[in-house]
């Protein structure tokens, strides 16, 4: 999915929530273990249930890792259940790769080539030559990490140079460099909050990739306030706060609703800033 086509998705849905699929077997319900594939059929049941509100979908792979080969089996068939029944959905795959040139290629490739996926996080620390393989791919995106919503982000993310640039006001000038705004993305966790101001000073039209809206304490409103574009430039995550609505047997039809709020939530705020 090209620029293009994402902010027509956004536009035509009002929305700009992509569902994190962080599918863990330990809290999926528990009517679902008996199934050949449990995490699959989560999956697509959350899918099915919130489609209409979300423009993209981010499965995060070290939950699908974590269970070996039955794992990936499931994240493959999840992906090619998108792309057959969702074609109009934006795959992200949180997998924060990145490594020495000819290592990234072969990340690139498992990701790219065999899974499919529209997108990839990945990590800058390496620079350019560890960053480079996976923009080789015409129609692929690396969604670059910048400015992350954990805790431990000011360990080095905000260290500054004499000229009192900082580490991630550095990430995002540098990468700009190697990549363009129809390739390129950024992770901005939604806990930074008015520090989004800056980010857009130093990249104000590149789409940024949100975490941390809902369980981590993000504000929605926050994160539209300084970091909408007037092409929305967004694509806000939330994964607990929907796929774990509910433990019971109507766990896809509470994450239903739950998407649908956030994507009311999003409708205005797009209307409200000129987007739709």
């Amino acid at each position: 999915m090209n620029r293009k086509e994402l902010i027509e998705q956004i536009k035509k849905k009002g929305s700009f929530l992509c569902v994190g699929l962080d599918t863990d077997i330990k809290k999926i319900p528990e009517h679902l273990l008996s199934c050949e594939d449990p995490i699959f059929e989560f999956n697509k049941a959350i899918i099915d249930a919130t489609a209409d509100y979300c423009v993209a979908y981010k499965p995060n792979v070290a939950f699908y890792e974590s269970l070996g080969v039955a794992g990936w089996n499931a994240l493959d068939k999840t992906v090619r259940y998108l792309r057959e029944n969702y074609p109009d959905q934006f795959v992200i795959a949180d997998a924060k790769r990145g490594d020495i040139g000819n290592t990234s290629s072969l990340y690139a490739r498992a990701f790219f080539e065999s899974l499919q996926v529209d997108a990839l996080t990945v990590a800058p620390y390496m620079g350019e030559d560890s960053v480079k393989p996976f923009l080789a791919y015409e129609g692929k995106w690396v969604i670059l990490l910048a400015l992350t919503s954990n805790p431990g982000s000011r360990d080095f993310q905000f260290m500054a140079q004499p000229d009192g640039e900082r580490l991630f006001e550095m990430v995002l000038e540098k990468a700009q460099r190697w990549g363009n705004e129809d390739n390129l993305m950024f992770v901005v966790g939604a806990t930074q909050g008015e520090m989004f101001a800056d980010v857009r000073r130093v990249a104000p039209r590149s789409f940024l990739l949100v975490p941390g809206v809902g369980a981590q304490g993000g504000s929605l409103e926050e994160v539209a306030k300084w970091g909408m574009t007037t092409e929305c430039g967004l694509l806000v995550n939330s994964s607990r706060g929907i796929i774990y609505a509910s433990h019971g047997e109507d766990f896809a039809e509470v994450a239903a609703a739950e998407a649908r709020k956030l994507r009311d939530h999003m409708s205005i705020l797009l209307s409200t800033r000129g987007v739709i």
